[in-house]
């Protein structure tokens, strides 16, 4: 560690880490200090409580268990397009959240393509809104996290243990018992715990799914709070107890995780199954999980094709405002991540106060920015800027999961001979770290641009009538039931979305 305590600056990362926990902590302070009273919740406050945990644990769960029969069939066949298919899987965790709600209506509504395939039936149709179609939309968006996950604790296997386990005459289940159920007491606490935290800060899907005072989650709660209200002591105390489940979430998963060795190192050949189970249960899995999550964007872009020439112009104006937060979130977010990545390889704890942003609330920590704000600017007039700073903070742990293993990586290569021949700081960190991080550093940025592009969260609170965020205009006009327009508006921002993304990802990986 010494020859990185000397090549690696880490006080940009401890600055920025010490930022990004004022930011969450000290905004949280800020609302709460200028509460008139002190805070009381009333019994819809803990029925959205009840409501949040019940629906995050339920989701998380769902997500999970779904994917593990899809990652375990995508590990053991080998076909043409696979990687493709993966690659597509990962789409609705950058698919905005509106566009993805208006494609689960136009399958899972009331006048969508399930229900009238239950009607056909004599079935009832699928309960959309409420606790229902807050569940749907959140496996939909995490069953790929999920997936992911779990998939890399598959490929973790060496193919070493597989060949032994032929050699030994083992049966699929007893794969399942010696390898592959270990490998998913680790794996699977990990993706149950990020999942459930996502779903415990979800605003956008309550407020569109979410269907009266029963359906409300913590987050929507606080919205309200301060949108109706103005009631800065519950939001503050709402907000820490869902920092407080969030965080009880991740120490458990770090607890259950514990003491559960790993299968070693291996040769890094190509893995082979001999004991592949079921090839008809394996082609199940995956046609069910790619028929549910991609046929609701290939709704929305049927649906949105033919009115997306006849958009208004202010959508294209509120797309033009969500490039422009979009840039400046992707900015925010490189400076951070890259700054707190490199402050890892000397200070491990670090990335706690990075991954602390998935268990903020977005909207507390906007409202404290206002209030800092209100004595010296109006509020309305920095409305995008706090927007794309709270977007960056809620990218951060992401886009720290992509960047801090190839940062260290590169240290440990490199770091000595760096050391040897004299290279200075900056010289490491530009012809060293950089060149060869580029590839992660340009799906960090590309993920964290999607992923403002299309948030509909503070901007909710705080934009004006006559200006608004793309999401924010969909969800007008879905609003005033002007749904052809709104159907074209989401197809325009999901292009944008998936759009920069692509743009900042292949410039990572041209030339890495």
């Amino acid at each position: 560690m010494a020859y990185r305590a000397q090549q690696i600056n880490p006080w940009f990362g401890v600055g920025a880490a010490a930022l990004v926990a004022a930011l969450i902590l000290g905004t949280l302070g800020v609302v709460a200090f200028h509460a008139p009273n002190a805070a009381r919740l009333g019994p819809s406050d803990w029925v959205a409580v009840r409501f949040t945990v019940s629906q995050a644990l339920l989701s998380a769960l769902l997500s999970v268990v779904f994917a593990i029969p899809v990652a375990r069939a995508l590990s053991r066949r080998r076909f043409k397009g696979r990687g493709t298919l993966i690659t597509l899987l990962g789409a609705p965790f950058l698919l905005p959240v509106i566009v993805a709600v208006m494609g689960l209506l136009a399958v899972f509504g009331r006048s969508g393509w399930v229900s009238h395939g239950l009607e056909f039936l004599g079935l009832p149709p699928v309960p959309i809104y409420g606790f229902h179609g807050v569940v749907i939309a959140h496996v939909f968006f995490n069953l790929p996290l999920a997936t992911r996950i779990i998939l890399q604790g598959w490929s973790g296997i060496p193919a070493e243990r597989f060949r032994l386990a032929a050699q030994l005459g083992f049966s699929a289940r007893d794969v399942m018992r010696h390898m592959e159920w270990p490998m998913l007491k680790r794996a699977a606490p990990g993706a149950f715990a990020i999942i459930f935290a996502i779903c415990l800060s979800s605003f956008a899907v309550a407020l569109t799914l979410g269907g009266g005072p029963r359906a409300t989650t913590v987050e929507l709660a606080i919205y309200q709070a301060f949108r109706f209200d103005f009631d800065l002591g519950k939001a503050a105390l709402l907000a820490a107890i869902q920092l407080v489940l969030a965080g009880s979430a991740a120490m458990l998963a770090l607890w259950v995780s514990q003491g559960q060795g790993g299968f070693g190192k291996g040769l890094d050949r190509e893995l082979e199954r001999w004991n592949e189970g079921s090839r008809g249960m394996d082609f199940i899995a995956i046609a069910a999980a790619v028929l549910f999550l991609l046929v609701p964007m290939f709704a929305v872009g049927s649906r949105g094709l033919t009115a997306l020439p006849s958009l208004p112009s202010v959508v294209w104006l509120s797309a033009w405002s969500s490039i422009q937060v979009a840039l400046l979130s992707a900015g925010l977010a490189f400076f951070l991540s890259l700054s707190i990545a490199l402050a890892v390889t000397r200070f491990a704890w670090i990335e706690s106060v990075g991954l602390l942003a998935i268990a903020a609330s977005p909207l507390v920590i906007g409202t404290g920015l206002f209030i800092v704000i209100f004595p010296v600017a109006s509020p309305q007039n920095w409305a995008f800027v706090v927007t794309a700073c709270v977007n960056a903070m809620m990218a951060l742990p992401f886009s720290l999961r992509v960047l801090i293993p190839a940062v260290q990586d590169v240290c440990d290569d490199y770091g000595r001979l760096a050391l040897s021949l004299g290279v200075s700081r900056w010289g490491m960190l530009r012809l060293v770290i950089l060149p060869r991080i580029r590839a992660p550093l340009g799906f960090a940025i590309g993920l964290a641009a999607a992923l403002s592009m299309g948030d509909l969260g503070v901007v909710a609170l705080f934009a004006g009538t006559g200006e608004a965020t793309l999401p924010l205009q969909i969800y007008r006009l879905m609003g005033a039931y002007r749904m052809d327009a709104a159907a074209g508006a989401a197809l325009l921002l999901a292009m944008l979305s998936f759009g920069v993304f692509w743009i900042c990802d292949t410039w990572g990986r041209r030339g890495a």
